[in-house]
C-alpha cells in the first residue's frame, strides 16, 4: 500500500555552485516578500511530513530557516547525486521509505508534486522522477530509501548523472502539464532571477 504523501519527508538540493549568478547561494537572493528558499519551503511544506535542507559548507548561513542542515556524505562535491543519498541517509534515520527531493531553485514547482509522485511508486519501490513533454526533471524524485547503499557505491565509483542512475533502477516517470509557464523554471542567471520577480507579480 503506497504511504501517505503527507508521511514522506521532504529535502531541498541547495548545494548548487550558482557560478552563473556570480558563486554563493543563489538560494538566498531576494524574491518577492522573501527569499528562492523561502518560497521552495512555502510550496513544499504541505506536501510533506518534515523537510531537511542539503547544503555544503556552514549551516549558520541558514540559520533564519528552522531546517535541520544536512551535508553531502560523498566528498568532491558529487552534484545533485550526493544530495540524494544525503536525503536518502536523513530519511532513513528517521525510519522513512522514501524520500522526496525538490530543487533548491525552483520555486514554482506544483503544488500536487509529492502526491503525484507517490502515486507513481510501484512494487518493488523504484524512483519516480518529475516529467514533462520537455523531458525529465531529475532532482524532483521520489527515492526508495533501500537504494542508498547502491547510490553510495556508484557515487564512489565516479556515477553523477542523476538521470542515468535513476534509469538503471526502473524509474518511473510522473508527468505533468507544462502550462503557460513551466514549472520547472529554475534560475540559474541574472535573467532568470529577473523573470522570476516577474512571476512573482508586483513587488517580486
Amino acid at each position: 500500500m503506497t504511504r501517505p504523501p503527507r508521511s514522506i519527508p521532504g529535502v531541498i538540493l541547495a548545494g548548487g555552485l550558482a557560478t552563473r549568478l556570480g558563486g554563493g547561494d543563489k538560494t538566498l537572493l531576494p524574491l518577492g516578500d522573501g527569499t528562492i528558499l523561502g518560497h521552495v519551503i512555502a510550496r513544499l511544506r504541505p506536501q510533506v511530513g518534515r523537510i531537511a535542507l542539503n547544503a555544503n559548507g556552514d549551516p549558520a548561513r541558514f540559520a533564519a530557516y528552522p531546517l535541520p542542515v544536512i551535508a553531502d556524505s560523498v566528498a568532491g562535491f558529487p552534484g545533485p547525486l550526493g544530495g540524494i543519498l544525503a536525503a536518502m541517509d536523513w530519511a532513513a534515520g528517521h525510519g522513512a521509505q522514501s524520500v522526496v527531493t525538490v530543487a533548491g531553485d525552483t520555486p514554482f514547482f506544483p503544488p500536487d508534486l509529492v502526491a503525484r509522485l507517490a502515486a507513481g511508486l510501484g512494487r518493488p519501490a523504484c524512483p519516480v522522477i518529475a516529467a514533462t513533454a520537455d523531458g525529465w526533471h531529475p532532482t524532483f524524485g521520489l527515492w526508495p530509501v533501500d537504494l542508498r547503499d547502491d547510490l553510495r557505491a556508484a557515487l564512489a565509483g565516479g556515477a553523477r548523472r542523476v538521470r542515468l542512475w535513476a534509469r538503471d533502477h526502473g524509474a518511473r516517470q510522473a508527468m505533468f502539464d507544462g502550462g503557460p509557464h513551466d514549472p520547472f523554471f529554475n534560475i540559474n542567471t541574472a535573467d532568470d532571477l529577473a523573470l522570476a520577480r516577474k512571476m512573482c507579480g508586483p513587488g517580486g
